[in-house]
C-alpha cells in the first residue's frame, strides 16, 4: 500500500496549476508502539477535521488491508462520514479468508465499514466479486483499478574499458534471478531456498539476489543449511532506485508467494522487460497469462519452481518471449499514467476536483502513447 500511494504523491508537480487538487500523505500508523500508533491515528484524524473545518479538504483516498488496517482504516472512514468528508476505500487485499475467520458481529462491522465510502476500488476481478457478493457494496460503487508503476529511468551508460571493447561475453555467463519481497514464508522464500536445492536445477550458472526486509538471519542460516549460500546473496530492505537497478540487471525475477493480490514486484519486473516467474494466487491468473507473460509455478513446491525456472533458462527463445510480452503488457495495463488517469476519474467524481502528473501528458489511457501513506487526502 505504501509504494501505491507514494508512486501518485511522487507523479505531482512540485508547482500545482490552479484550480486543482494536490494529494498529501496522511500516516495513521507510524512506526512505534501500539499506543504510539493510535497517537498517531488520533493525529490523522485530527488533520481531517482541520481540514474539515477550513473547508480545503476535498476527500480522503483511504488505503486498507486487513488485519488492524481494517479496524484502523475504518474508524477513520466513520469519522470521516461523520464529519461529512467523502471517502474513497482502495482494497489492497484478498481479505476473504480473514473476514471468514472473524466472529459474526466483527463481519458486521467490516460490512458497515465497507458501506460508507462513496466507493469502493478493487484491484482484480476475484475482489469485486468478493466486495459485491459478500460484503454487499452495490456494484455501482465498486471499481476494478489495476495497480501501475513508474516508467523505468534509464540505465546511465558505461563507457567500456579498453580491453572491453573487443572482448566477447564468456559463454559461461551467468544466469541473474531475482527475488523481491518482504523475506517471510507466506512471500516463498523459503520454498525459493527449497527450489535453488532440487537436483534437477544447474547452480553452477546461477546468482540469485534476494532483496527485501525480514529476518535476514534465519534465511540465511537456512540456505547454509541447503547448501545453495554460495549462490543466494541477501541484500536486505531496498530503496526505490536500488530496486530498481537490480531489475535493470537481473534476468527473471522469481516471486512464489503464497497468498498475493498483484504484487508490484511483478509490475515492476515487467515494466524493465523482465521475464517472470511466479504462483497464480490473488488476482494473477486473471491478468498474466502462462506461457505467455509469466510462467506459473506450484504454491509451496519446490520442485514445480525449480522446474519454472529451469524452463525459462533452457527452451530457446523462451526468456526473451516473456520479456517482450511481459513489456508490452506494462505498457498496455501498468503503467503510471493508466493507473494515476483512472484514480483521478474516481476523485473527480466523488470529490469533484483532481490532482495532476508531474508532465503534460495526452488524455489517453493507453501508455503505449507515450509510485505507511495509509491514506491520501484531496486537498483543494
Amino acid at each position: 500500500m505504501f509504494k501505491v500511494a507514494d508512486y501518485l504523491i511522487q507523479s505531482q508537480p512540485q508547482r500545482l496549476p490552479t484550480a486543482t487538487a494536490q494529494l498529501l500523505p496522511l500516516d495513521t500508523r507510524g512506526a512505534g508502539s501500539a499506543v504510539f500508533s493510535l497517537w498517531v491515528l488520533l493525529t490523522a484524524i485530527a488533520k481531517i477535521g482541520r481540514g474539515r473545518l477550513s473547508g480545503r479538504l476535498a476527500g480522503v483516498h483511504v488505503n486498507l488491508a486487513e488485519r488492524m488496517s481494517l479496524f484502523r482504516k475504518g474508524s477513520l472512514i466513520a469519522v470521516c462520514a461523520v464529519l461529512g468528508v467523502p471517502t474513497v476505500l482502495h482494497l489492497h487485499a484478498q481479505m476473504q479468508g480473514f473476514y471468514c475467520s472473524l466472529p459474526v458481529a466483527l463481519r458486521a462491522l467490516t460490512r458497515w465499514i465497507f458501506s460508507l465510502p462513496r466507493a469502493v476500488i478493487v484491484i482484480g476481478p476475484n475482489a469485486r466479486t468478493f466486495v459485491t457478493e459478500v460484503l454487499h457494496v452495490p456494484p455501482d460503487r465498486v471499481r476494478v483499478i489495476i495497480n501501475g508503476v513508474p516508467e523505468p529511468e534509464p540505465e546511465p551508460e558505461r563507457k567500456p574499458a579498453p580491453d572491453e571493447v573487443s572482448r566477447p561475453a564468456p559463454m559461461d555467463a551467468c544466469h541473474r534471478i531475482l527475488f523481491l519481497g518482504n523475506l517471510s514464508d507466506r512471500k516463498g522464500v523459503l520454498d525459493l531456498l527449497r527450489a535453488l536445492a532440487q537436483p534437477a536445477l544447474d547452480l553452477s550458472r546461477l546468482e540469485v539476489t534476494i532483496a527485501g526486509g525480514g529476518d535476514v538471519a534465519r534465511y540465511l542460516a537456512k540456505a547454509r543449511e541447503l547448501g545453495v549460500d554460495g549462490v543466494v546473496r541477501f541484500e536486505g530492505w531496498c530503496d526505490q532506485k536500488k530496486v530498481s537497478r537490480l531489475l535493470a540487471n537481473c534476468d527473471m525475477l522469481v516471486l512464489p508467494s503464497h497468498d498475493e493480490v498483484l504484487p508490484l514486484a511483478i509490475l515492476e519486473a515487467l515494466a524493465h522487460g523482465v521475464a517472470v516467474v511466479t504462483t497464480a494466487v490473488g488476482e494473477i491468473p486473471s491478468l498474466l497469462t502462462d506461457g505467455v507473460d509469466a510462467i506459473f509455478v506450484t504454491v509451496a513446491d519446490p520442485a514445480s519452481i525449480a522446474a519454472g525456472m529451469q524452463k525459462v533458462l533452457e527452451v530457446p527463445g523462451l526468456r526473451q518471449s516473456l520479456a517482450t510480452n511481459g513489456r508490452a503488457l506494462y505498457l498496455r495495463s501498468f503503467c503510471l499514467l493508466t493507473f494515476f488517469s483512472n484514480v483521478a476519474s474516481v476523485h473527480r467524481r466523488y470529490f469533484g476536483i483532481a490532482s495532476h502528473l508531474e508532465e503534460a501528458l495526452p488524455p489517453t489511457l493507453d501508455c503505449q502513447d507515450l509510485a505507511d501513506p495509509a491514506s491520501a487526502m484531496h486537498r483543494l
